[in-house]
């Protein structure tokens, strides 16, 4: 009986987060690296540049940590990010073509 409703629990918080998703909501913390961040983090290290000394110059615009320096693993992340996404050019296309389709309510396929 415990496993049964530990599903239907499950079941109930999934269809909440689909919900939330078909309206835009996603949930976990923003990101605290932009694009503007980013793009010089690439011409600072393509100059040579250590990310330690990049990081002390970088400051998060919004949210809890407003005003701080981000961490060097949420750098880190963000570079690897970015640097999938260069990879991968169509199948991110592909996916933000599917995520739009599914933001209007159509069959992304």
């Amino acid at each position: 009986m415990a496993e049964t409703e530990r599903e239907a629990i499950r079941e109930a918080t999934l269809e909440g987060l689909d919900a939330a998703a078909r309206k835009g909501n996603h949930g976990g913390r923003p990101a605290v690296i932009t694009d503007d961040m980013i793009h010089t983090m690439l011409r600072r290290r393509a100059a040579g540049e250590a990310v330690d000394k990049i990081r002390k110059d970088l400051i998060i615009p919004t949210g809890k940590r407003k005003g701080h320096n981000p961490s060097l693993a949420s750098i880190y992340r963000a570079l690897a990010e970015h640097e999938e996404t260069q990879r991968y050019p169509d199948a991110v296309e592909q996916a933000r073509v599917e995520y739009a389709a599914l933001h209007q309510g159509l069959s992304p396929h």
